[in-house]
């Protein structure tokens, strides 16, 4: 189903969702993603300046995409 993302808040909260529903810890995740297990922890708590690059690594590795689309459609 997909969430409405207005904040980096909403995108930590739904990764880690996602990761949860997993089984997965932070480090788990971190470490099949190549990212560092501080980074996890910082984008979930919704931390506004979190690489996208990375970001977009831990989605991916989740199972997630995000993409964009003009509002209203």
């Amino acid at each position: 189903m997909p969430h409405r993302i207005a904040s980096a808040a909403d995108l930590g909260r739904i990764a880690a969702e996602k990761r949860k529903l997993d089984g997965l810890t932070q480090a788990d995740l971190a470490g099949y993603c190549g990212v560092g297990e501080r980074f996890v922890g910082e984008l979930e708590r919704g931390k506004p300046t979190v690489r996208l690059d990375k970001a977009l690594q831990v989605l991916e590795g989740l199972g997630l995409e995000l993409t964009v689309k003009a509002r209203g459609e």
